[in-house]
C-alpha cells in the first residue's frame, strides 16, 4: 500500500503530464505519446489496460474543450465530418476489441515508416498545411472521410499514440484543409475514437477514477491554453508543432520496436 505522500506525489506527477498532454493535444494531437507513457511509468503497480482506460477521461476531457474552442472561429464541414466521426467511432470499437487478437509489434514497423515519409514530406513542402482546393465532389469527400476514418478509428482502439496527427494529415493531404481546420475537424473525430474506448474500457471495470478525474482537469487546462495559442498563431505555427510531434512519434515507434 502506498502512503500518503507518495499518492500525493504521484497525482501531481500525473497532472502535470496530463496538462503537458492536453496542450500539445489541441495543437496537433499526440498528446497520448506523453500522458500514456508518462502514466505508466507513474502507476506501474496497476495493469496497462487500467491505464489505458485511466487516461481516456482526461483525453475525452482536454479534447472536447479543445473541440469547443476551435468551433467559436472555425467553420465545420458537418457532411464531411459527420461521415468521418460514426465511421471512427464503430472502428474504435472494434479495434479495442481486437487488442487482445492482434499482435502490435507486427504493425509498429509498418506506422514508423508510414510516419517518417510523413515528417519528411511535410518538412519538404512548405505548400502542406495551406488550403488547397481539392476538386472533390461532396459524395466523395463524404465516401473518403469515412474510409480513412474506419482505418485511423480501428488503429486509435487497437494501438492509439499519434491518432490525432494522423486524421490532421487527412483532413490535409487528402480533403484539402488547412492546419488550423484539420486541427478543429481532427478533434472532433478524436472525441468519438476517445469515446468508444472509453465505453469499451469502463464496461471492463479498467478505470482509476481517483486519478482519471483530476488529470481530466488539468488536460483540460493544457487544452484550453492550446487551442487558444493555435487560433493565435495560425498555420505556420501548427506546422512546426506538427513537424515536432510526428518527430516524437517516430523516435517512441523506434525505441518501442528496436529496445523492446
Amino acid at each position: 500500500m502506498n502512503s500518503f505522500s507518495e499518492v500525493g506525489l504521484e497525482l501531481i506527477l500525473l497532472c502535470i503530464a496530463a496538462f503537458a498532454a492536453g496542450f500539445i493535444d489541441a495543437i496537433v494531437g499526440g498528446g497520448g505519446l506523453l500522458q500514456t507513457p508518462a502514466t505508466l511509468l507513474i502507476l506501474p503497480h496497476y495493469p496497462v489496460a487500467s491505464i489505458f482506460g485511466t487516461v481516456k477521461i482526461p483525453s475525452l476531457a482536454g479534447t472536447t474543450v479543445a473541440a469547443y474552442k476551435y468551433s467559436k472561429q472555425v467553420k465545420f464541414n458537418y457532411k464531411v465530418l459527420t461521415a468521418c466521426v460514426i465511421a471512427a467511432f464503430c472502428a474504435s470499437l472494434l479495434g479495442a476489441y481486437c487488442v487482445s487478437m492482434i499482435n502490435n509489434e507486427v504493425i509498429k514497423p509498418i506506422i514508423l515508416i508510414v510516419l517518417i515519409l510523413v515528417a519528411i514530406y511535410t518538412y519538404f513542402n512548405k505548400q502542406f498545411g495551406i488550403h488547397q482546393h481539392k476538386a472533390h465532389s461532396i459524395q466523395k469527400q463524404v465516401l473518403l472521410a469515412g474510409f480513412f476514418g474506419l482505418i485511423i478509428g480501428f488503429y486509435d482502439g487497437l494501438i492509439g499514440p499519434g491518432t490525432g496527427s494522423f486524421l490532421i494529415l487527412v483532413f490535409i493531404a487528402v480533403l484539402g484543409f488547412d492546419f488550423v481546420g484539420a486541427s478543429a475537424h481532427a478533434k472532433i473525430v478524436n472525441i468519438a475514437t476517445n469515446l468508444a474506448a472509453l465505453i469499451y474500457f469502463s464496461s471492463t471495470g479498467h478505470i482509476l477514477y481517483q486519478y482519471a478525474i483530476p488529470m481530466a482537469i488539468f488536460n483540460i487546462m493544457g487544452s484550453f491554453f492550446g487551442a487558444k495559442l493555435a487560433l493565435l498563431k495560425g498555420n505556420k505555427f501548427i506546422r512546426i508543432f506538427f513537424l515536432i510531434v510526428v518527430f516524437g512519434t517516430i523516435m517512441k515507434f523506434a525505441w518501442d520496436i528496436l529496445v523492446h
